[in-house]
């Protein structure tokens, strides 16, 4: 017998909402509970709260209730958009990738997450240990997190890794090095370059120089000055007043002025045009400026990271780069080695980028075979750390089963290079019957079938992909 189901008779969110809100047994068992309680909808709207989350990040309720979950977590990002996660910084928002990897899956995920948050105008980092569970009312998914604060635990975490400093992942002696000059860096405001090739990691450095510091709690503000035009650098950079051009219908805070109390990131310095050199040469003597169309000058305390990936000696050198403003800027040099120079961090890196982007795009238990991370000791890299992270996304959505074999890579590693891996290794031919006769032996386990015929489970899942669509 079919039943009629109207759509009105279906749970919507004002039903749920009301639920948490008016329901006594609901709203009384979540704030029975010692931990924080906070449900949100797939699209990663609160739908309910209990007094404990109130209590960690002073929000309200009423507040919160139908909005992002990031304005319940006071999520300090500058986000200045109206949803949640709308622009690139928020791409890896670890609880947002919880909450989907347990909707995706249908299973219960945890982790222990570090978030920046921003508590009655203060800035502070807070690691919370958070599980997320699915949740079904009538025909929405949700999210039921739980959250655990242990910041006060924090101190206890071991703040290296592999030799590294914060989210530096390394063994090279030549990192190793680095990393303790960059803490030795970190203890002081003076002014650091850091240079080096594409995708060495710079910005990465600057950020553990940063979190390292006494500013560690106060924004870390960047700037990429090749990717401005001249004419929004300048206000950008220092902000402007109402009607100092066309356009300008409110006061608007440069970076200079964001970066108060912490550090601000020159990303690429060598792009600047000589006049925004002068300018930005006057505003680090002394951290005076005015805004765009404002004769009020401000003053702020901050320090300044610069980076680059072309020398600026010798644009120095070659009159393209003030000199003035290099020794201004250059005041801790360092320089981070390529990875061609640093073969013992490939394999760790690879690993590393693996791990992140298998949890991204919750596939689990993918490994790299022998081979390709011989292939990739072998490959001189020159687009460094940035390359071998594409390179292994690239991998990841190749490759169907649980390892990663040089067929999954792209061409670019195989063409015109001196690494000796110029043809790719083909996959040993299949049969039928030979097949059966190993899975038989195998007792249906594709794993251990793919050994016995001496092929890889990848070139195994593909066999049974062709014998489909012949069929």
């Amino acid at each position: 017998m079919l039943v009629d189901v109207k759509v009105n008779d279906m749970p919507s969110k004002e039903d749920l909402s009301r639920l948490f809100k008016d329901n006594q047994l609901a709203s009384g068992l979540l704030n029975a509970l010692p931990c924080g309680i906070l449900v949100t909808s797939e699209d990663g709207i609160v739908m309910g709260l209990n007094n404990v989350i109130e209590h960690i990040f002073g929000v309200k309720n009423a507040e919160v209730i139908g909005e992002d979950f990031g304005k319940a977590l006071c999520c300090a990002s500058s986000c200045e958009q109206d949803e949640c996660g709308s622009i690139g910084e928020c791409d890896d928002c670890e609880v947002r990738k919880l909450a989907l990897m347990a909707l995706y899956s249908n299973q219960k995920k945890k982790r222990r997450v570090s978030l920046r948050v921003n508590i009655n105008s203060h800035i502070k980092d807070v690691t919370i240990l958070m599980c997320a569970s699915p949740f079904y009312f009538g025909s929405m998914r949700l999210s039921i997190l739980t959250i655990e604060d242990i910041s006060n635990l924090k101190s206890d975490l071991p703040k290296q890794r592999h030799g590294g400093l914060q989210s530096i992942v390394c063994i090279d002696e030549k990192m190793k090095a680095l990393c303790e000059t960059v803490s030795q860096i970190a203890r002081t405001d003076a002014p650091v370059l850091i240079q080096g090739e594409s995708g060495t990691g710079k910005e990465l450095v600057a950020h553990a120089i940063h979190q390292e510091s006494r500013r560690a709690q106060s924004r870390f503000v960047t700037v990429n000055c090749g990717a401005l035009p001249e004419g929004l650098l300048e206000s950008e950079m220092f902000g402007h007043v109402k009607g100092a051009f066309t356009g300008a219908l409110y006061d608007k805070k440069g970076r200079f002025e964001i970066a108060h109390g912490g550090t601000l990131f020159l990303d690429e310095v060598a792009e600047l045009s000589p006049s925004m050199q002068v300018k930005f040469l006057r505003a680090l003597q002394d951290g005076r400026f005015e805004r765009v169309g404002s004769t009020q000058a401000k003053q702020v305390d901050m320090r300044v990271i610069s980076a680059t990936n072309v020398s600026l000696e010798k644009a120095v050198a070659s009159g393209a780069f003030r000199k003035d403003l290099y020794y201004r800027l250059c005041v801790m040099p360092v320089t981070i080695p390529p990875l061609r120079e640093r073969p013992g961090d490939i394999e760790l890196l690879a690993k590393h980028f693996l791990r992140q982007f298998s949890e991204a795009s919750y596939f689990t238990d993918v490994h790299l075979s022998p081979q390709t991370l011989s292939l990739f000791k072998k490959y001189d890299w020159p687009g460094n750390c940035r390359e071998l992270q594409n390179v292994i996304q690239f991998a990841l959505v190749k490759c169907r089963g649980d390892t990663i074999e040089p067929e999954h890579l792209p061409e670019s590693l195989f063409e015109g290079g001196s690494n000796g891996f110029v043809t790719r290794r083909r996959d040993a031919k299949l049969d039928e019957q030979a097949v059966i006769s190993a899975l038989q032996k195998a007792g249906g386990n594709k794993r251990k079938a793919a050994d016995i015929l001496g092929v890889s489970r990848s070139s195994l899942y593909r066999f049974f992909e062709r014998q489909r669509l012949q069929s």
